[in-house]
């Protein structure tokens, strides 16, 4: 297994928008109070005192919707300027990053992936439940005249939603250096979405773009579990995930911190989770927590999920959504 040195931090479950494959409207969802949530000090604690001195260099930051959270600038320029933070990033469902783009260039943010599922404006309210395409479109704008980069667009692709779209949002990748990343939908917290097959193969995605426009393998090389591909003379790349149809655990190099304080090994296994919330809370040192997080660390490969089949039919079940989890 690869060395885990990736920490994706949840700064709040909550989120202005309702994806069907994250947070369905009309899904019962049980909000974390405020008092519940890391504080900025805490987090900062816990990046400083026990994640850094174990070897956790990368760092991104997600929600539910990040930029909902209180004081995000000014919590980004603290993690941003501690030592041993090797790489800062966010991602974005895009609503407020008109305004709050360069403010977050600025704290020291540099990459960010935003959520495009759809160029559609009907299939993006379809998806999303809002009508905020336009408004979504200007926070992209915004992010690549600020200097983004790399500038992630991630799109989930949904079966017989946006999948007929696939070639003009690859397309997105040909005349600027935005890199397109094409996500097998997972079956988390919408299980009733599923029926036979819940996602489309990245086999076929890259097929249907080969045929269309050409597409080079081996050219480039991304820092997490995207297979990156590029069409050819094209500025941008194209990333495929593909953990329902191509199991990738073996090169996992990341756990999941909850905006509650809950250390996840798995994005796809709720087993192993560790409070470090309540530990900070009830007085523990950062020795104590550092080893209960090194221990964790030596059990992730055996927590690592799979079953890649139990998409559909005989299903693993979740007891937080997407939004909760973090992504």
């Amino acid at each position: 297994m690869n060395t885990v040195d990736y920490l994706r931090i949840s700064l709040i479950d909550r989120c202005n928008f309702r994806c069907t494959y994250c947070m369905p409207e009309g899904a019962e969802v049980d909000y974390i109070q405020a008092q519940e949530s890391l504080t900025n000090g805490e987090l900062i604690t816990l990046l400083k005192e026990v994640f850094i001195p174990l070897g956790f260099k990368k760092f991104r930051l997600t929600g539910g919707e990040p930029l909902l959270r209180r004081d995000l600038v000014n919590l980004i320029e603290a993690i941003a300027n501690l030592s041993g933070v090797e790489d800062l990033s966010m991602t974005t469902n895009g609503f407020l990053l008109e305004d709050l783009a360069k403010p977050l260039y600025e704290a020291g943010l540099r990459r960010i992936n935003i959520s495009l599922d759809s160029l559609d404006r009907d299939v993006f309210r379809q998806i999303t439940g809002r009508n905020l395409w336009e408004k979504v479109w200007a926070g992209i704008l915004a992010a690549y005249e600020v200097g983004f980069d790399p500038l992630k667009l991630n799109v989930v692709v949904v079966p017989d939603v946006n999948d007929r779209e696939i070639l003009d949002l690859a397309a997105l990748s040909i005349d600027r250096r935005w890199h397109i990343r094409f996500i097998e939908f997972m079956p988390i917290g919408n299980d009733h979405l599923f029926t036979y097959k819940g996602w489309v193969d990245s086999a076929t995605l890259r097929q249907q773009i080969g045929d269309r426009y050409g597409l080079d393998a081996g050219k480039c090389k991304g820092n997490g579990p995207a297979d990156v591909f590029q069409i050819p003379n094209a500025k941008g790349t194209l990333g495929f995930i593909s953990q329902m149809s191509e199991c990738f655990c073996d090169r996992c190099n990341r756990m999941r911190l909850s905006a509650d304080g809950l250390l996840r090994p798995c994005l796809l296994n709720e087993l192993g989770q560790i409070d470090l919330k309540t530990s900070l809370r009830q007085g523990k040192d950062a020795a104590e927590l550092r080893i209960a997080v090194r221990e964790l660390l030596q059990l992730k490969d055996e927590i690592n999920f799979k079953e890649r089949d139990r998409g559909t039919g005989d299903r693993q079940s979740y007891f937080r959504t997407m939004s909760q989890i973090g992504g």
